[in-house]
């Protein structure tokens, strides 16, 4: 999720680039298993405004049953970026004073990684579910409730609710 930023820093403020996104992550380090989608970069009087819409697959672990699954998430990214080099001179440049945003490297290059690991963990839900009606793991047997059902008699049950959990017992049985 790297670009080199050189020639459009070169050009005039309002310039744009826009780019299809695709890219697998296969490192240790991964946030991602899969992003795709379109980026627009546009030159700004200070760096350059990185925009865009993504498609995200997730590994994740269900929030019930544990299983792994894959979670795909879509969002949009909007993020201001400035040089740490002054594309003409070479010289140090200095980052705007209140300035939000993130460098370019000394090479040009900008680097939407970080932007986008930012983003799929904001937008990861809380409690991520392999399916809407995951049924979780019994209490008592740890079982995957998903791929099998247990004989486990519920744990807590009110005495004067007894005679109706024997019957809802027998019928799973």
């Amino acid at each position: 999720m790297r670009h080199n930023v050189a020639q459009l820093l070169k050009e005039p403020i309002g310039s744009t680039r826009s780019y299809p996104v695709e890219e697998a992550f296969t490192s240790a380090e991964r946030f991602a298993d899969h992003v795709s989608g379109s980026l627009r970069l546009l030159r700004t009087h200070q760096g350059v405004l990185a925009a865009g819409a993504l498609q995200v697959d997730v590994t994740a672990d269900c929030g019930r049953c544990l299983d792994v699954f894959t979670l795909s998430l879509s969002f949009s990214i909007e993020e201001e970026y400035f040089p740490l080099v002054d594309i003409d001179t070479g010289r140090r440049a200095e980052v705007p004073a209140g300035a939000e945003g993130s460098p370019i490297g000394v090479d040009h290059v900008l680097d939407l990684t970080d932007v986008v690991r930012q983003s799929v963990i904001t937008n990861l839900p809380m409690k991520p579910l392999c399916r809407a009606k995951c049924l979780g793991l019994c209490p008592q047997c740890g079982a995957n409730q998903n791929r099998q059902t247990c004989d486990c008699w519920p744990a807590d049950v009110d005495p004067r609710w007894r005679d109706l959990a024997n019957l809802l017992f027998q019928q799973r049985g």
